[in-house]
């Protein structure tokens, strides 16, 4: 029997009856999954052949036929490059209704697509489907007994292939639909989980990344503000602890931030949820990545695939010129990649380009929080670019590097910049960075204790506020920010 025989591939008339149908094939795969599954722990009755063909993830094909030239759109997404078959399996349909309906309805629409919708080939692989937190070995099942009966990951087919451009065509196979299929898209859900001790559906779509633990006190004191003031829905922490909009008046931020368990996670995140007049998340999300590129290259693969509005680090720096102060901030225009963890990915000679949509609301919202204008802006506010090293130590062979910092003509030195915004090009995520100057290793101007203290409490709360006012700015012209210079010339249809 093959997968045809058992559910095949259905036409639909529109993008909702599409999406409906998704969710059904969705439930219907992952309870037969769980039923299975279940029945084996309790009764070791394994799947039959027959019943695992039921564990596959839905498929979403579309054909474009034109009958003319294709259409001339200024949007940046939702297009076909050439007409063919374009396909790609779905997971969590229900969570990415919204999403799912914004790329559909505009190929239907502007170019006639038409929408098929049934089970795919590829399966849905156990661990996916089980709750985080379930004790499997209590079974007195192995995982290698379960391996044998039951879809697995599989790392021969997790891959960002197409995102990286290296898939290959071949005729009569559809052309990519996504960035991101199902399996791939389950795989960095569960890592989610893992690294920021939320669950995967509390992150929101508009992302600030910092390098700083003290960033966290002033984003959860700014998440009950906004609540007690009646927006958004609720702040979330690591570990799962919920404030409800109710409570958020009474709540004690240093007494949250105690009780949250944020240091059992590698890059813990909090949440303040809200959502648009379409349900989707319209929220904003703080990570606390920690310091390096690895890390940033590590969370930045998985928050792309719940295709993010924006990302931006508002981080710690080096300022590496004599006019800045400490306090001042950097807005990079351009980047020295000297992380070398994206150098086959993304070789340092492909130009990561500022984005012209990003920049202007961070320079804006750092006119309207600071109250600085003109010249006293610019003294705080210095454009340039910042060299991103995966050595913390790069002062100590500073002879070897001084005449290429001097030739890029960069301003400011951190860890993780560089990393995220070739992250934010690669997997075509807006992306931007503010940061602090904290030091200047250049000039001896280096961090002592009781000036570090007084610098944090009034440096930070400012910095983070304008990293949310920028994000505030942004969600009003989505459409601009995502745009053309983040396309490739054979992009899929889907954002």
């Amino acid at each position: 029997m093959v997968i045809d025989e058992l559910r095949p591939m259905e036409a639909v008339p529109d993008a909702e009856t599409a999406v409906d149908r998704l969710e059904t094939l969705h439930a219907g795969a992952t309870q037969a999954l769980q039923a299975a599954l279940n029945r084996y722990l309790e009764h070791r009755i394994p799947p039959d052949a027959t019943e695992r063909l039921q564990f596959r993830y839905p498929e979403l094909r579309l054909t474009y036929q034109p009958t003319g030239p294709l259409p001339r759109l200024n949007r940046a997404t939702a297009k076909f490059q050439a007409p063919g078959l374009y396909a790609t399996t779905v997971t969590q349909p229900g969570y990415f209704c919204a999403y799912l309906l914004e790329q559909l309805r505009p190929l239907v629409r502007d170019y006639g697509a038409g929408i098929e919708v049934g089970l795919s080939a590829q399966e849905i692989p156990y661990p996916y489907i089980v709750e985080p937190g379930t004790d499997l070995g209590g079974s007195g099942v192995s995982a290698s007994d379960l391996a044998t009966l039951f879809p697995v990951p599989l790392l021969s087919v997790v891959g960002d292939e197409v995102a990286d451009g290296l898939w290959l065509e071949n005729p009569g196979d559809p052309r990519p639909l996504a960035l991101f299929d199902g399996v791939r898209t389950d795989y960095s859900l569960r890592r989610l989980v893992h690294y920021t001790g939320s669950d995967w559906r509390e992150i929101q779509p508009w992302i600030l990344l910092t390098n700083y633990h003290r960033y966290v006190d002033g984003f959860v004191r700014h998440g009950l503000e906004r609540l007690a003031a009646g927006e958004g829905e609720r702040l979330v922490l690591p570990g799962g602890i919920v404030v409800e909009r109710a409570e958020a008046a009474s709540a004690d931020p240093a007494a949250l931030i105690a009780a949250s368990p944020w240091h059992k996670y590698q890059m813990p995140a909090y949440h303040l949820v809200g959502r648009g007049p379409d349900g989707a998340p319209q929220g904003t999300t703080l990570v606390n990545i920690g310091v390096g590129p690895s890390n940033a290259k590590t969370i930045t693969d998985h928050l792309a695939v719940l295709r993010p509005h924006c990302w931006l680090m508002v981080g710690h720096c080096g300022g590496l010129r004599q006019s800045q102060t400490i306090g001042d901030y950097v807005l990079a225009h351009g980047y020295l990649r000297r992380d070398r963890i994206l150098d086959d990915l993304v070789p340092p000679e492909i130009p990561v380009p500022a984005l012209a949509e990003v920049q202007i609301a961070l320079q804006s919202a750092a006119a309207a929080v600071t109250g600085e204008r003109a010249d006293a802006l610019k003294r705080r506010l210095r454009t340039g670019t910042v060299v991103t090293y995966d050595d913390r130590n790069w002062e100590l062979r500073f002879t070897q590097e001084r005449r290429r910092i001097n030739l890029s003509r960069a301003i400011a030195v951190d860890m993780e910049s560089g990393t995220i915004a070739a992250q934010g090009f690669r997997l075509r995520v807006p992306y931007g960075t503010l940061l602090c100057v904290s030091d200047k290793p250049l000039h001896g101007e280096i961090k002592l204790p009781g000036a570090a203290n007084a610098f944090y409490e009034r440096a930070v709360a400012e910095h983070l506020q304008i990293g949310l006012a920028t994000l505030d700015a942004l969600r009003s012209d989505r459409a601009g920010l995502h745009s053309r210079k983040l396309r490739s010339f054979d992009e899929p249809p889907f954002r």
